[in-house]
């Protein structure tokens, strides 16, 4: 495995074993056997762009909130890897996300691909990673079936 795919898969753990109090109380309403599905999302900002990202990231809660859904809970880096945020959130439906595009666009915030030009002017690099959980291992083998 090669170093970046070990920090990835370090960095992954870790993530789970964070953000599994709060994901717990999100998947609480739901059937056990059912983990929530999350997405995560690491990002390295452009130098000079944090404050302007953070901000950009704070209208997407309010307007998260605004629109019923749980806005992702955020991480700051402090020392180690080349990240500077990660993200842990919802992995939205079809319709809530196009209930955050209606709030966006009722308070003339950009969607859709112009949303992804606006937000790549602020990032040197990002990866999105779908997942599922918090789930334990036991969770696991009894999904298996074993």
């Amino acid at each position: 495995m090669n170093r970046w795919s070990h920090r990835t898969l370090m960095l992954l753990a870790a993530l789970v074993f964070f953000c599994a109090p709060a994901a717990r109380a999100q998947t609480a309403k739901q059937d056990a056997k059912q983990p929530s599905h999350a997405l995560i999302r690491i990002y390295r900002i452009e130098p000079g762009k944090h404050l302007e990202f953070l901000k950009w990231l704070a209208e997407g809660d309010a307007m998260d909130k605004e629109a019923g859904v749980p806005s992702p809970q955020l991480y700051v880096h402090t020392d180690g890897d080349s990240w500077d945020y990660l993200s842990v959130g919802p992995d939205l439906t079809r319709e809530q996300q196009a209930k955050v595009d209606e709030v966006s666009k009722k308070h003339g915030r950009k969607t859709g691909f112009a949303s992804g030009l606006e937000f790549r002017a602020l990032v040197s690099w990002h990866t999105d990673t779908f997942a599922i959980g918090p789930v334990s291992a036991a969770d696991l083998v009894a999904m298996a079936g074993k």
